[in-house]
């Protein structure tokens, strides 16, 4: 594997030296396709850009790398992120943002190769799980059709009167099954958020007030990719606000 890396740093002596290190690591190897001085600069580069890894500084001018993680979170897709820094006071937030290492200056040789492996290890592991979770599905029977729909898709399932409403991001199915078959097998994926309904807990975006026409103080979630909220009852409020709490 040789890893596509982004170094983000406001010295260029900073960038310059580490990619003197970097031409020098081997298994794996790290490939510097872009730089930038600035959290702006990153930002852009990893909106439009295919990226294994991120080499973040933490100090910088306007946007700093806390914020830079603190957006990749929840990406699927996101490139790994070690910090390179010369203030140790900022690990702990670092591994809170899921951080892959925290290097200090002056990097040493040894010590970003022991980096790299850290992120060639969490690369592998992290892509064998999405493979995982896209082998699994729920197989949909529509007017002798059948169709599998993979459960990565799925933004919420309801229950309406004897049948499950399987919602994806560009169609409804109708499923004969029960809330609670995929509560119990499936508890870190969905989320329960009302007797009659799960969501899966990647898809929530934000949780806001809602007047449903019976209940002006009622709650709802609002989902991506998909415009009609989601309400939430009184009894599981609660536990999403701890759920919305812990994604932050």
């Amino acid at each position: 594997m040789t890893l596509k890396t982004l170094i983000v740093d406001d010295e260029a002596l900073a960038r310059s030296r580490l990619r003197t290190l970097l031409r020098d690591c081997r298994s794996p190897a790290a490939e510097v396709v872009a730089e930038a001085a600035q959290g702006a600069e990153a930002q852009q580069h990893l909106e439009n850009m295919a990226l294994d890894l991120v080499l973040l500084d933490v100090h910088m001018p306007g946007i700093d790398g806390i914020e830079v993680a603190r957006a990749l979170r929840g990406r699927t897709d996101a490139p790994a992120v070690v910090f390179v820094t010369a203030h140790a006071a900022h690990a702990v937030t670092a591994f809170d943002l899921d951080a892959v290492d925290y290097l200090t200056k002056p990097v040493r040789a040894e010590r970003l190769q022991q980096a790299l492996q850290k992120v060639e290890r969490f690369l592998k592991e992290r892509r064998a799980l999405q493979a995982d979770a896209l082998q699994e599905s729920v197989l949909i029977q529509d007017r002798g059709r059948a169709e599998r729909v993979p459960l990565s898709e799925v933004l919420y399932l309801k229950s309406e009167y004897k049948y499950l409403t399987v919602r994806t991001a560009t169609r409804s199915h109708i499923l004969d099954g029960s809330l609670n078959e995929f509560e119990e097998r499936y508890p870190a994926r969905f989320l329960r958020v009302h007797r009659n309904a799960l969501v899966a807990r990647s898809a929530i975006r934000a949780l806001e007030k809602y007047d449903d026409g019976e209940d002006a103080e009622g709650w709802a979630l609002r989902l991506d990719a998909i415009p009609e909220p989601v309400a939430v009852s009184r009894r599981q409020l609660a536990a999403v606000r701890e759920v919305l709490k812990e994604a932050r």
